[in-house]
């Protein structure tokens, strides 16, 4: 998958997203190639995966590197693959993607000292051979809660609350991030814009939006989303926010078939996407936004540091300062339509449509997208904190605490 436009998408990448392209230069350190092993949910999940995939293309193109490509069929195969690339000598870097490979790729690093690792949205501390890429999501998701409280307010059916959901995948620390973080966006929205519902030390006031959520304990099973979404669907539920992969992707054809019900092309309800823009799927008009958690930024990063020499262990942290969290924008589209048409989830023929479709939203809630915005600078600015749930299971339990 994404062989035939891969040349083509690396050159997009770096006009629309902006990072610091070379020209090409001899292979970086030891090996000549950057390794990626995926996690289970795999390519094709026009997310998290496939948004690392994006990333290693474009550091393999700029540096001058073979891209080898290592798919987990089973969470047994972590450590296996990490050591079989590892044996091997010939990767300058290898890739662990998700944080479901943490532990197999301390394992790995501990096993092979000389050998380079970054993982990407997971933690490995105490080895100077692993870079561990974080993102602020909390920050992003918070972002997208308000949107979709917003918008809630505009397309609930007379007499109802409507409600703004999440669907996520396994219950771990990572998407504690996600939870917590929509949820305080949404609480910010139904308190008339007070700031001082960002300290979680006591429940809120107002909690007038229902805020359904389910762990489906799954990254790849879209069926297993779509079921999910159906169920807040029929409680009423406008938007959902996808926080679950290829699970996810379930969620957001759920909302498309709702609306269709209804005789619409477009939302409402509406789903939110996640990691890359997802606003083109299902055929434009259905995803109102995605949060996106730029992945291939943070791969990329890893594979430069390696390039540049200033590779070092600890902690690289993405977020809104340096474009490493963002709410989709329609100049992402076009670069990132081009990941389901690869994908056959589109006909490339169809995107003029899509475009015009997700352009046609943004138009119709040009206030709450601009009350969005005024959101990302107090956040940006410092003006306010929204709490990180990864610090802890009494974090998030407060979380819950305060918005539910």
């Amino acid at each position: 998958m994404f062989k035939a436009f891969r040349s083509v998408l690396v050159a997009s990448l770096v006009v629309a997203i902006g990072f610091i392209g070379s020209s090409l230069v001899p292979a970086m350190g030891q090996g000549s190639s950057l390794c990626i092993v995926f996690d289970i949910g795999g390519r094709g999940d026009l997310s998290f995966n496939d948004m690392a995939a994006l990333g290693g293309s474009q550091a393999a193109a700029d540096f001058g590197l073979n891209l080898v490509e290592q798919q987990s069929a089973t969470e047994a195969d972590y450590l296996p693959n990490l050591r079989t690339l590892s044996e091997t000598g010939e990767c300058a870097l290898i890739v662990s993607v998700g944080f479901l490979l943490a532990d197999a790729t301390g394992l790995a690093a501990d096993e092979f000292p000389e050998q380079k690792f970054a993982i990407i949205d997971g933690v490995v501390t105490d080895r100077d051979n692993v870079q561990s890429v974080v993102f602020e999501e909390h920050l992003g998701s918070a972002l997208v809660g308000a949107l979709a409280a917003l918008v809630n307010q505009r397309v609930a059916p007379e007499g109802s609350a409507g409600g703004v959901g999440v669907v996520l995948g396994i219950e771990i620390p990572i998407l504690w991030r996600f939870e917590c973080g929509y949820k305080a966006g949404v609480r910010w929205v139904d308190n008339g814009f007070d700031n001082s519902v960002f300290d979680i030390s006591s429940p809120v006031a107002n909690k007038s939006t229902p805020v359904p959520f389910v762990y489906t304990g799954s990254f790849n099973d879209p069926a297993l989303g779509q079921s999910a979404a159906d169920a807040m669907l029929a409680q009423g539920t406008q938007i959902i926010y996808n926080v679950a992969g290829l699970t996810g992707r379930g969620a957001i054809t759920a909302v498309a078939n709702q609306a269709r019900a209804l005789g619409r092309e477009t939302g409402p309800p509406f789903a939110i996407g996640v990691d890359a823009d997802q606003d083109y799927l299902e055929g434009g008009g259905f995803v109102l936004a995605s949060m996106m958690k730029r992945v291939d930024r943070g791969v990329f990063l890893a594979a430069q540091a390696v390039n540049d020499g200033t590779f070092t262990g600890g902690f690289n942290v993405l977020g809104l300062s340096n474009g490493g969290i963002s709410v989709s924008t329609i100049d992402d589209f076009d670069t990132f339509l081009q990941l389901g048409v690869d994908a056959g989830e589109i006909s490339a023929d169809n995107s003029t449509l899509l475009k015009g479709r997700a352009e046609a939203n943004r138009s119709l809630y040009i206030d709450e997208f601009a009350k969005v915005a005024e959101l990302q600078a107090l956040i940006a600015d410092g003006t306010v904190s929204i709490t990180d749930a990864f610090a802890g299971q009494d974090v998030i339990d407060q979380c819950r605490l305060a918005y539910d």
